[in-house]
């Protein structure tokens, strides 16, 4: 490597700065091994029926984990791959084949997939119940722009999406504290450390005792999720096919 790793001593030896980074990398190494071989098990024993899923946060943290319960119940042999990415990244790696199916909310058509109705939601905006923002019944983003916000970290779909928005405005978000979950940017909010904007299905029923829920006065609050999949897919993949079937039933 060019560089020290170890430092020997009377007791032994110590890993120099470069060495913690190169251990950090070896870990990672190895860890990236293991899933490896465990992605392939199903397939060294016979079983092909394995399925790589793209989702946006939304659907993952609010609809997905139920319904693929239920398909897990009644094909309990499947192995699914289910991997966060934003929308346009979704589209392009099912129509490239490097996923089997995804959820999208993005308007977005492709020449090559089969776009069907999935769920209904909605992007709301959160504030203290203390704040002057609590009496109105909706807000537009760019009335936001001067109150810090709870976000989600940096990289994910949603922070990136609200960025982009706010960057149109010519404007930017203020983060005040960036959190890994949804759960995590409602109870913050409730504590007055913040606003925060989440789909209307990350709520839970008690939370509007303690926060005030504010509509979105914006086209794109709408979040029309749809399943996509490359056309005649389904046709050639039995447990593809059933899990699409799943997901289109009604609620």
């Amino acid at each position: 490597m060019g560089t020290p790793l170890l430092i020997r001593q009377a007791r032994g030896v110590q890993l120099t700065q470069a060495g913690i980074v190169m251990l950090e990398h070896a870990r990672r190494c190895v860890a990236q091994l293991e899933q490896m071989h465990v992605d392939l098990l199903p397939f060294t024993q016979g079983l092909t029926n394995h399925i790589t899923f793209f989702a946006n946060n939304n659907a993952i943290s609010s609809y997905l984990p139920d319904d693929l319960g239920q398909f897990f119940a009644d094909y309990p042999t499947v192995r699914i791959t289910l991997e966060e990415r934003m929308g346009s990244e979704i589209i392009i790696a099912v129509a490239t084949g490097r996923a089997d199916i995804g959820i999208v909310a993005v308007d977005a058509d492709h020449p090559e997939l089969d776009f069907i109705p999935y769920r209904e939601d909605r992007f709301v905006l959160l504030t203290p119940l203390k704040s002057t923002l609590a009496q109105q019944p909706s807000i537009r983003f760019a009335e936001c722009l001067n109150k810090p916000f709870i976000s989600l970290q940096n990289g994910s779909a949603l922070h990136t999406y609200l960025s982009n928005q706010a960057l149109a405005l010519g404007g930017r978000l203020d983060v005040r504290v960036q959190v890994s979950n949804y759960r995590s940017i409602i109870r913050l909010v409730a504590s007055g450390a913040g606003i925060g904007i989440v789909p209307r299905s990350a709520m839970e029923l008690h939370d509007q005792r303690d926060i005030a829920v504010l509509e979105l006065a914006e086209p794109w609050a709408a979040r029309h999720h749809r399943i996509c999949v490359r056309r005649g897919a389904t046709e050639g993949n039995y447990f593809l096919s059933k899990l699409v079937e799943l997901l289109c039933q009604p609620t």
